[in-house]
């Protein structure tokens, strides 16, 4: 008989994590006879041991749904009281589970190593919208937000040219500006901003300015992460997540009245938000997930504890915990440049 183990989904929700379950389980039932649960809201269910039966007529026609069914929160795995290693050693065994397998970006990658170290057998699966794990070449979630951005970008320069407007249109991205850089070449923005490169306010109003003098609508897009040379840091004023981070969002709010006062041209200002985190993944992420779930089932039958799965190129690779951990894929400035000579 095969073994059991358990699933869960942590932190921001993205399209793809429904796919990756998908995968896991069908592969882990078809190849290994592997049988499968799903931990309710993230940690919170390994926690409390709150379960769903996971089997193919649970995970049939997934691949193609947003968010997760499992749910997701920003609970932790040593949150208190109930929280810590040795309870939740209890759990898996009154349970009857040999392995978690964790999915979510990078503080769910955190936690995981610290429960491996801690003596649970744990493997995970990389999640970010934001495509800045550096251990992975693609997160899925990332080409659906770009395609959903791209979408906002062609809507927005058909209203911004009506009405001969700058249009400024602020994307996801905290410490890395791929989501704005690819969906802004796409969109074949005028501009874009991203936390890796600072841009002055006289540089973008000259920019801006350039596209007005042509008689064309500046389409600005930036990433919320983006800083001008005197900010110390990313602009927040909603407080502080789960993980006691600042919630960013509104640097586009920032800019464009500054834009507006300083060149003079209307200028509005539009924040995508949660849209690009929502709806249904791209046919790519439907298959790179896809991919990511049946590469775990395969790790969790080779005993690969305290590793994750990962893209190399189109190969599906193996890391541990600690190669993962606390690097950054960020934008390069040979990247950025050969985009930035066009910019106006």
């Amino acid at each position: 008989m095969g073994r059991r183990f358990g699933i869960l989904t942590s932190g921001g929700d993205c399209p793809g994590l429904n796919a990756v379950i998908r995968g896991a389980v069908l592969k882990g039932e078809t190849v290994y006879g592997h049988t499968y649960v799903g931990f309710r809201d993230g940690w919170r269910g390994l926690v409390y041991g709150d379960i769903l039966e996971l089997d193919r007529t649970t995970v049939r026609g997934l691949s193609n749904q947003g968010g997760t069914i499992l749910g997701t929160s920003r609970f932790g795995p040593y949150s208190e009281p109930d929280g810590g290693p040795e309870n939740i050693k209890k759990v898996l065994a009154d349970l009857d589970l040999q392995v978690v397998i964790a999915i979510g970006g990078d503080g769910t990658a955190a936690a995981a190593n610290r429960l491996f170290n801690d003596g649970i057998n744990i493997v995970g699966v990389p999640k970010t919208i934001d495509n800045d794990l550096d251990a992975t070449d693609y997160t899925f979630g990332f080409n659906t937000a770009v395609e959903i951005a791209t979408e906002a970008i062609d809507r927005l320069r058909t209203t911004g040219n009506s009405h001969k407007r700058c249009m400024v249109l602020e994307v996801m991205g905290r410490h890395a500006g791929w989501i704005a850089l690819h969906s802004g070449i796409a969109g074949g923005a005028h501009a874009i901003l991203i936390p890796e490169h600072p841009e002055s306010l006289d540089q973008i109003c000259a920019w801006v300015t350039s596209v007005k003098n042509r008689g064309r609508a500046p389409m600005v897009v930036v990433a919320e992460g983006f800083t001008l040379p005197d900010m110390k840091e990313a602009y927040s004023e909603k407080g502080l997540d789960g993980f006691n981070r600042p919630r960013l969002g509104g640097i586009a709010e920032v800019l464009a009245p500054l834009i507006e006062s300083r060149t003079g041209i209307e200028t509005r200002a539009t924040v995508l938000g949660h849209i690009q985190r929502g709806g249904v993944p791209s046919a790519w992420d439907r298959v790179l997930a896809t991919r990511m779930g049946g590469a775990v089932a395969d790790l969790v039958a080779d005993n690969g504890w305290g590793h994750l799965v990962a893209l190399h190129g189109t190969q599906m690779a193996r890391i541990t915990f600690d190669e993962a951990l606390g690097k950054l894929k960020q934008v390069r400035p040979e990247y950025y440049d050969e985009m930035r000579v066009i910019f106006g």
